[in-house]
């Protein structure tokens, strides 16, 4: 149990230095609009995949994860000189397409409910024609 605190310490140490260092350090013109939104660290800290959102088109994305790459030295090194452990993990990144994912549902959700009221509205007109007055 406490190791697996240990883990969730060191992503969270992890993704607040990378996302530090991608804000005050890092100047490749390539690396955009970047956002570090989770780390994920292997049962013996070896290892950390670091997932990043990145704003902008295709080429932009492509741009900026090769930006990623090249500064991954730099980033490990800072990493093993501002967290006090005993190994420096090797460091990967990938892209979290969640908040794409998430933009896509909202998307939907809006298409599904302007249809809604659409019909709603067709329902409502076709109820006014058909009723008799009188008495």
């Amino acid at each position: 149990m406490s190791n697996h605190l240990r883990i969730e310490k060191l992503q969270e140490l992890i993704k607040q230095e990378v996302g530090k260092m991608l804000l005050m350090d890092i100047k490749d013109s390539r690396i955009g609009f970047v956002t570090v939104t989770g780390v994920e660290m292997t049962g013996d800290l070896r290892e950390a995949k670091i997932y990043v959102s990145i704003m902008g088109n295709d080429e932009q994305i492509k741009s900026s994860l090769e930006g990623l790459q090249s500064a991954l030295g730099y980033i490990r090194r800072e990493i093993g000189r501002r967290i006090k452990i005993r190994f420096t993990p090797e460091i990967s990144f990938a892209l979290d397409k969640s908040l794409d994912y998430s933009e896509h549902i909202q998307k939907l959700l809006l298409q599904i409910e302007q249809e809604g009221s659409k019909n709603k509205l067709e329902l409502d007109n076709e109820g006014d024609g058909g009723e008799v007055k009188g008495g």
